[in-house]
């Protein structure tokens, strides 16, 4: 195992210890794991927070900031946050205004999500809940009934986030998130597994000269597993499975995300084919968003998201936004 970690046992510890020396102007309880931002509860604003399991990183906690999450709870790896990580979010966050939840969709962070927020409310918190489905590669997978929620999270705590620093009602933001989801569609592809750090080893087999169609975030089985492809022919499968779903009649965001071990200039020469796809399609393309924002550790592989979006969206999604993992216009 080649890792740049001290034990397997303090990885998401020692990761949190570092983000809080590199990033003053966020509040980390490494004890507690509960990431906020330092100005937080903004006052007359709803607040967003999310989590999951840790090995997806930017998402959540480098999505904490301005215009994008209040809070984010990190679990162990690949492992949903408990409760009171949610609850203890809520409460250092809530101004009074309420807070959404944005939950991806996994069987454990569903159920912990659930269960925090009847919690927070019986301590006088108003909770919403939204609910990211966007992956079409399989319907039920190893950790989710129904579909999963991978890159189109990104979309919706962009989108809401800047309606929440808008001012916008609980009511508002929920409702935008929500479009948010049922607007975006995703589909990932592995060409290496990943490994975890207690594990030490492949959280499964792949073998060489072979890639995975419609991996899941936490290596989950796909749509099929296929001889080696060229970016070319990946972006043709990836992106008519999306467009199959979606049918969009507006213009999209794009997020060309890498899995982790895939580097930049892999990533720009397959948004280039996911473009010419969409040309080749009459897609109009609003936005594009290329690097790795929704990752799997060091697997090698991306994913596509695809958005569609009327003015409203396309205006907060470009409103600033300040983030360790994403930020513009400030």
């Amino acid at each position: 195992m080649r890792m740049l970690i001290n034990v397997a046992e303090t990885v998401v510890a020692d990761a949190l210890r570092g983000m809080a020396a590199a990033h003053p102007d966020l509040v980390v309880d490494a004890e507690n794991r509960v990431i906020v931002r330092r100005d937080a509860p903004v006052a007359e604003k709803v607040a967003l927070v999310s989590g999951g399991g840790s090995g997806h990183e930017p998402l959540h906690g480098g999505f904490v900031g301005p215009g994008m999450l209040d809070a984010a709870c990190p679990g162990e790896v690949f492992t949903s946050p408990v409760p009171d990580q949610m609850v203890r979010a809520a409460a250092a966050v809530d101004s009074g205004r309420g807070v959404l939840f944005v939950v991806k969709n996994y069987t454990g962070d569903v159920l912990n999500f659930q269960m925090a927020a009847e919690l927070a409310e019986d301590e006088g918190v108003q909770v919403a809940s939204v609910l990211v489905n966007d992956d079409v590669a399989v319907t039920d997978s190893t950790f989710t009934a129904g579909r999963r929620g991978t890159g189109a999270t990104l979309f919706v705590e962009k989108i809401a986030g800047a309606a929440a620093e808008e001012g916008m009602p609980l009511e508002r933001v929920e409702a935008l998130a929500r479009r948010v989801v049922e607007s975006s569609r995703s589909f990932g592809v592995a060409l290496s597994a990943c490994t975890t750090p207690a594990k030490g080893s492949p959280t499964f087999d792949l073998p060489p000269g072979e890639l995975e169609l419609g991996v899941g975030i936490h290596g989950e089985p796909g749509r099929e597993r296929r001889a080696m492809m060229t970016s070319r022919e990946i972006a043709d499968f990836a992106v008519d499975a999306v467009l199959e779903d979606l049918e969009p009649r507006l213009p999209v965001l794009v997020l060309v995300n890498g899995m982790g071990a895939t580097p930049l200039l892999e990533l720009y020469g397959f948004n280039a084919e996911v473009r010419r796809v969409l040309d080749e399609r009459k897609v109009p393309v609003a936005r594009t968003l290329v690097g790795n924002y929704v990752t799997s550790l060091d697997m090698a592989g991306c994913s596509v998201s695809l958005c569609q979006v009327d003015g409203e969206l396309l205006r907060l999604w470009d409103a600033p936004v300040e983030t360790a993992g994403l930020r513009w216009g400030r």
